[in-house]
């Protein structure tokens, strides 16, 4: 599955990693694009839900950040659509169906369908192995000793070095870019902390791979996409399990 140019987390958290590495001024571009992110998960995931309010004082509390960078994330929202402005009121999730889920995931499926197919007629014996090493590390990640817990955000960031390394094979970085754009509502997240989610991604990788190696194009089509379809699957099966969308009839 596709990854977004960073795995969603919390923006509190990114800002902390920021502060043990950038300076204030250097820091402020970046942290309404976590902000945003953040709240993106929010509403994907239904944490936030259709007609809730998300207030810029509240939210900037909440994530330890100013208010400045949860205006910017909130202009940006509205600009895809995700929130609508309410006067005197701050900002409203707007409504998110069934179809606008499919729709989501149907669009990432049919460019990661065609990076994955420029990707199986570039690809070198040398870049098959480092698909193979970083599949690897989200292995190990996935499937950590008993009692030890999952780091989240590692399993995230493993997901997303697989794929960013199939799309810099592929060598289509305008492409990639649509990708990346498309895939920031992904709640990777929700999925990191899924081991199912993540041994169906392992096995998908390996597969993929191994389609690659064989210039088996149709097989690169059926793995690419398997993995968008699980996850349109699971984000569904949690929003109706969280009671935030009923199940269909």
């Amino acid at each position: 599955m596709a990854a977004p140019t960073r795995s969603p987390g919390s923006a509190a958290d990114h800002a902390a990693a920021s502060r043990r590495s950038e300076g204030a001024v250097r820091r402020r571009p970046q942290l309404s694009d976590e902000v945003a992110g953040h709240l993106r998960g929010s509403i994907m995931s239904g944490v936030l839900r259709p007609g809730d309010f998300i207030r810029l004082d509240e939210t900037a509390v909440e994530l330890g950040v100013s208010v400045t960078p949860v205006r910017e994330a909130l202009l940006t929202l509205r600009g895809e659509g995700m929130v609508e402005s309410a006067p005197n009121r701050g900002y409203r999730v707007s409504p998110l169906t069934r179809g606008d889920i499919d729709d989501i995931f149907w669009l990432q499926g049919q460019i990661a369908v065609e990076l994955a197919l420029r990707a199986a007629d570039r690809a070198t014996p040398a870049d098959l192995e480092r698909l193979a090493e970083l599949n690897e590390r989200l292995r190990r990640l996935v499937a950590a000793p008993e009692g030890v817990t999952p780091d989240i955000e590692r399993i995230a960031d493993a997901e997303f070095d697989f794929h960013r390394e199939l799309n810099r094979i592929a060598d289509s970085p305008k492409l990639a870019w649509f990708l990346n754009t498309a895939a920031r509502t992904i709640p990777y997240r929700l999925y990191a902390r899924d081991a199912e989610w993540g041994t169906l991604a392992i096995r998908s990788h390996t597969k993929l791979i191994e389609a690659i190696a064989a210039q088996d194009h149709s097989e690169v089509i059926t793995q690419t996409l398997v993995q968008f379809e699980d996850a349109a699957a699971r984000l569904v099966v949690h929003r109706e399990r969280a009671g935030v969308d009923s199940p269909p009839g």
